[in-house]
């Protein structure tokens, strides 16, 4: 069969065909042959229960014979209202939400609301962003210009607004003349510097608790705490992104208050719905939320929408979800299962292409080098991402890389037999991709 779907990320004249996948069951995929593959990848980041959880699918069969959509422009619906109030018990600070459709939309809103509200507090030349280096927000053109990764958008460069970035303190990989303490201190104090010397700031956009898609970077202790001070202490607008690191995914259910810091705008998505349906929410504090207030002449209320906002569909799937964390108390089994990624940890150090392995909660970054010494990424050429996913296959495993990066982001709720497999899987197609490179 000719396949007319273009693949994300993805090289197409390398790839004549793919697997199709047809169906899912617990942690597994099974594609149109029957093989079957542990979903190492939770979909993309998002899936937390596995594929055909009874109370999710019931949920949007029952959902779909009642109400599939209904426009929140002059109108609500009663799950968006729902939804909406369990989130704002749940996210310490935050007073509204705002809906959308997945997390670079969300990003593209949190910045959308720090720049209105500084116009309309009458302070027009508020309009600069500062972020962290790796720091990734999305693929849109907002998104892209908050979390700037030259690998993946140096072609569109043209096109993007700038901001100010600042390094971010990456244990393995410590500039020359600094011990990592000192570094981080190097990191808060440009920060810091930025904000005294600049007046044009809007808001310090960061991911919570750790950088993903830009390398897997998990913050030391107590940094990003500092910066939400720093924040406070500078009247600058604190956004955080907790789409891939919200939702149980590092340990912890909302991880700013984890980590000890208080934004004005965050944003959540991928593990809300579970996976199973496209939904992301922005949420503002009342400070935020109330500049928007004011006669329909002041043209202050907030100018953003998209067709789907609000979905009943998506909304009643996310509320099923967030009562199924505390039915089976998903938090505490993503603490042990945890404790058991971190005994591996050595283990997989050793493997001789490794360099680097960084793990938190349900999150693991493997990074391959080809010196250890040294090092040295292993280079393009090499296609690691590509060798890495087929022997990953021969395991009944899907892993995608990100670059050098081998990423293990499991379904939350994975079983210590499935996760077990997964690791050991993981472990032996590294081990067979290094003695082929």
């Amino acid at each position: 069969m000719r396949s007319y779907v273009w693949h994300p990320y993805t090289q197409m004249k390398e790839w004549p065909d793919f697997d199709v996948i047809v169906k899912g069951r617990g942690m597994w995929l099974e594609d149109s042959k029957g093989n079957l593959l542990l979903d190492g990848v939770a979909s993309m980041w998002c899936n937390v229960w596995g594929h055909s959880k009874d109370e999710l699918v019931k949920t949007m069969i029952l959902q779909a014979q009642r109400l599939q959509h209904s426009s929140l422009f002059n109108l609500t619906n009663d799950k968006a209202e729902e939804l909406a109030a369990k989130l704002v018990r749940l996210a310490p600070n935050m007073h509204k939400v705002f809906y959308s459709d997945d997390g670079s939309t969300a990003m593209e809103i949190s910045a959308k609301m720090a720049l209105q509200y500084w116009y309309n507090n009458g302070q027009k030349r508020r309009t600069k962003f500062v972020t962290l280096e790796g720091g990734y927000h999305g693929d849109t053109i907002g998104a892209m210009s908050l979390g700037y990764v030259s690998s993946f958008f140096s072609q569109y460069k043209s096109a993007l607004f700038s901001a100010i970035r600042v390094p971010s303190p990456n244990r393995y990989r410590v500039p020359s003349g600094f011990t990592f303490e000192e570094f981080q201190d190097y990191c808060l104090e440009r920060i810091e510097k930025i904000f005294v010397q600049n007046d044009n700031i809007a808001a310090f956009v960061m991911e919570s608790g750790a950088q993903i898609a830009g390398g897997v970077t998990i913050y030391p202790h107590g940094f990003q705490k500092k910066i939400s001070t720093l924040c406070k202490k500078y009247d600058v607008l604190f956004i955080l992104d907790e789409i891939a690191t919200g939702f149980g995914r590092l340990g912890s259910m909302i991880e700013y208050q984890n980590q000890e810091s208080i934004p004005d705008i965050v944003s959540f998505g991928k593990m809300l719905t579970a996976g199973y349906l496209p939904l992301a929410v922005t949420l503002a504090s009342k400070k935020v939320y109330d500049s928007f207030l004011g006669q329909y002449q002041e043209m202050k209320h907030f100018f953003h929408g998209h067709t789907f906002t609000g979905n009943p569909l998506a909304c009643a799937i996310a509320i099923t979800n967030l009562s199924l964390y505390k039915k089976y108390n998903i938090i505490a089994r993503i603490k042990k299962n945890s404790f058991q990624l971190q005994r591996r940890v050595d283990e997989i150090s050793k493997l001789n292409i490794v360099g680097d392995t960084r793990h938190k909660g349900m999150l693991m970054g493997i990074e391959l080098v080809s010196n250890k010494v040294k090092k040295l990424p292993i280079h393009p050429e090499k296609n690691i991402q590509r060798r890495i996913f087929n022997e990953a296959k021969k395991h009944k495993i899907y892993l995608r890389t990100l670059g050098n990066i081998v990423m293990i982001v499991p379904p939350l709720a994975i079983s210590s037999e499935e996760l077990d497999f997964l690791v050991d899987g993981t472990i032996d197609a590294i081990k067979n991709v290094a003695a082929r490179l």
